[in-house]
């Protein structure tokens, strides 16, 4: 096999695996989905049965007097309870649902044009032009570095070699 040949078999299998785990993450979002609807119908009708027994209830001088509930509100944190309510968005702009199949293949066809990016990207950082540039970038650094440090030693030095002498100037004096 050829070198572009493995790179393709290894693109291939990244691209395999990555469609696995997105399918694996639908999956998991979608039992979640369910969980979370599960959960909101039960939490709504425990609010249904607070406001119902709220409701019975007399209210007291200091309570602020209820909203006639006949009177439509615009609440922004307002849940959908049923299907009868009325979607606050109109339903042309909402996104249409699309199938397993076609969500299969838009996952399937994004690993691939990821995976196959990711390939380019490696052929290119590892090719020989590339290391080299940055192996002499590398030791252009590393020089560099250590001249400021040899630098910064002198300067020290001197300046410890100045206080010494006006410590001994001052002992003399």
């Amino acid at each position: 096999m050829t070198s572009e040949q493995v790179w393709l078999a290894a693109a291939v299998l990244g691209a395999v695996l990555a469609a696995g785990a997105a399918l694996l993450v639908a999956a998991r979002a979608r039992s979640h989905a369910r969980r979370a609807e599960t959960t909101a119908a039960a939490l709504a009708e425990r609010v249904a049965l607070l406001e119902s027994s709220a409701a019975g209830r007399r209210p007291v001088d200091d309570e602020p007097a209820a909203v006639d509930a006949a009177v439509d509100t615009y609440v922004i944190t307002g849940v959908r309870l049923d299907d009868r309510d009325e979607p606050a968005v109109p339903a042309a702009s909402h996104a249409a649902p699309i199938d397993g199949r076609l969500f299969t293949d838009i996952v399937a066809r994004e690993t691939v044009v990821k995976a196959a990016s990711w390939t380019h990207g490696l052929r290119r950082a590892l090719s020989p032009a590339s290391r080299n540039r940055i192996r002499f970038e590398v030791r252009q650094e590393t020089r560099r570095a250590g001249r400021e440090r040899r630098a910064e030693t002198k300067q020290a030095l001197r300046e410890f070699r100045a206080r010494e002498r006006a410590a001994l100037r001052e002992d003399v004096a």
